[in-house]
């Protein structure tokens, strides 16, 4: 785990990148920040965290880290002891985190909750959805830290590098960190209401778009040719044929819509 800091004092907002290896894309933006060292006026921790696994280009080395909180310092797996170091480094401050997909092109944000610090923050990021999912936060990092993740584009793609530049830049400067006006605009929110599973099989398809309403009755997804059809209405979440081993993805109900405040005369 690779620790830093820009400014002095004591941070109470932090920025992490690399929980998954295979998702380089936060690592680019933490890296640009450190070598542009941009003047702060709070002080922001900047975190790089599962190195080896980075290293290696795998998701993990033992196990799913963004599964393994709040972690053991005596664990057995290089995940659980580092889930451990990375809670307590990150005791007391509102955490960004930055994530990769396989199943969705455009940023938006995931949280445990919706809090008002999340209400007052991710409309003022550059992302198109809110998703609430503490139905399904058991070992995920904001199950322990007040954190906003983000997804920030297709997994392994420059997009995705690029997105993850400018959302930690809009993230620092939601907060107070960098100077700067944010724009803030209408932000769906919806919460995760169930996982879709798939049976063991050699091919996948799925016929859905990703938070685009699925009627009842509609066809969904497919494994080995066997359709699944939707028995009530859902807006599909993370919906990819092979980014999960054993799910499709999530399926979610729509809470809300924040607005943004008029614009002044």
């Amino acid at each position: 785990m690779r620790v830093a800091q820009l400014g002095s004092g004591t941070p109470e907002i932090a920025v992490v990148a690399g929980v998954h290896g295979d998702e380089p894309c936060g690592v680019r933006a933490v890296e640009r920040l450190l070598d542009e060292r941009p003047t702060v006026e709070r002080p922001v921790k900047l975190i790089v965290a599962n190195e080896e696994a980075l290293e290696r280009r795998v998701r993990f080395v033992d196990e799913d880290l963004n599964r393994a909180f709040p972690g053991d310092p005596d664990a057995k797996t290089h995940e659980g002891q580092l889930a451990h170091r990375l809670v307590e480094e990150l005791d007391g401050c509102l955490t960004f985190s930055m994530h990769s997909t396989q199943s969705h092109g455009e940023p938006f944000a995931i949280v445990n909750g919706v809090s008002e610090t999340a209400k007052a923050v991710v409309p003022k990021l550059p992302v198109t959805a809110m998703v609430e999912t503490s139905n399904f936060a058991e070992g995920r990092l904001f199950s322990e830290i007040d954190t906003i993740e983000v997804e920030c584009g297709l997994q392994g793609s420059e997009t995705a590098a690029q997105n993850a530049d400018r959302l930690t830049r809009a993230f620092l400067t939601a907060v107070d960190a960098l100077p700067g006006d944010t724009i803030r605009s209408d932000l769906p929110v919806y919460r995760l209401t169930d996982v879709i599973r798939k049976q063991d099989a050699d091919t996948y398809e799925v016929f859905v778009d990703n938070f685009a309403e699925v009627e009842a009755g509609d066809p969904f997804a497919a494994a080995d040719g066997d359709t699944q059809v939707a028995d009530e209405p859902f807006y599909p979440i993370l919906m990819s044929p092979n980014g999960y081993r054993d799910v499709f993805g999530y399926a979610a109900e729509k809470l809300d819509v924040l607005t943004a405040p008029p614009a002044a005369d």
